[in-house]
């Protein structure tokens, strides 16, 4: 394995959620706008693991939005790097819902989000040099 393959394998983001009623519309279902900022969070980690740089995220592309996500479910955010450029690389998320009292499982939502590398002076730098 390279050390590209080394690295993106390595920064394989993964965390959970309790849906909240604080976290939810009028329908008792999770917020569009709070799916988009925990998947932001979870590529924006993703992203920092990979690079170990300064990233900042400079564009998300086609969130689809399958299913609500209900009240009172456990959400899973699990963030890939799927692609590597000179200064930026893409992270794809994708979200799955469990209910909290049985086993059914089934991804709702999916995304991808792209960062640049920035450095002390805020223009992009290499996002990987292959030897960090």
């Amino acid at each position: 394995m390279t050390n590209l393959e080394t690295a993106i394998k390595n920064s394989e983001t993964r965390f959970f959620k309790a849906v909240f009623p604080n976290t939810t519309n009028h329908y008792d279902t999770l917020f569009g706008g709070q799916t988009l900022h925990m998947m932001d969070e979870a590529s924006f980690i993703c992203a920092t693991r990979f690079s170990r740089k300064k990233v900042v995220t400079v564009s998300s592309d086609r969130v689809d939005f399958n299913k609500p996500i209900p009240q009172g479910s456990i959400v899973e955010l699990i963030a890939n790097v799927t692609r590597v450029g000179k200064t930026s690389c893409t992270v794809t998320v994708e979200v799955f819902m469990e209910d909290m009292y049985n086993y059914n499982r089934e991804k709702v939502v999916n995304g991808s989000f792209t960062f640049v590398a920035i450095g002390e002076d805020k223009q992009p730098i290499p996002i990987f040099n292959g030897e960090d």
